[in-house]
């Protein structure tokens, strides 16, 4: 995967951002939305865009569309550069395969000393019994 040619077929939108700011967010258009067509991307492969397909499945929409937003500062070009950042640690982290987890072996000392909590306690309990007479 090459950043540099997914990020040409990035497509960026600029509207105004909302929440309060007074008279500048009523007139700059700051906020960025970013818009990558997954299922039509040449700079990926097939298993990447399946892979992509299945793990972003919520952020996708149904056109294979996924799109992001960026409205935290002023600056629209800051905006910009945050959410294509962001797009891009997303691409990574979802195409990097996860590692397989290894199971641990319990150590026998931690075995034995489980159960001899366990008789201890059955010790007590036994012992906070009425004694039965016969």
């Amino acid at each position: 995967m090459n950043t540099e040619y997914l990020i040409k077929e990035l497509n960026f939108k600029f509207t105004r951002s909302s929440g309060a700011g007074g008279q500048h967010v009523n007139k700059v258009s700051t906020k960025v939305v970013l818009r990558f067509d997954v299922f039509n991307s040449t700079s990926l492969s097939e298993e990447e865009i399946e892979i992509l397909s299945i793990k972003l499945e919520n952020k996708i929409s149904k056109e294979g569309i996924l799109s992001l937003t960026s409205d935290a500062t002023r600056s629209q070009l800051k905006n910009k550069e945050q959410v294509t950042k962001r797009f891009i640690e997303l691409i990574q982290r979802v195409l990097t395969p996860s590692k397989k987890r290894k199971p641990t072996k319990r150590p026998k000392s931690a075995n034995l000393k489980r159960l001899q909590k366990k008789k201890n306690r059955a010790q007590t309990k036994t012992n906070r019994q009425k004694p039965k007479f016969e």
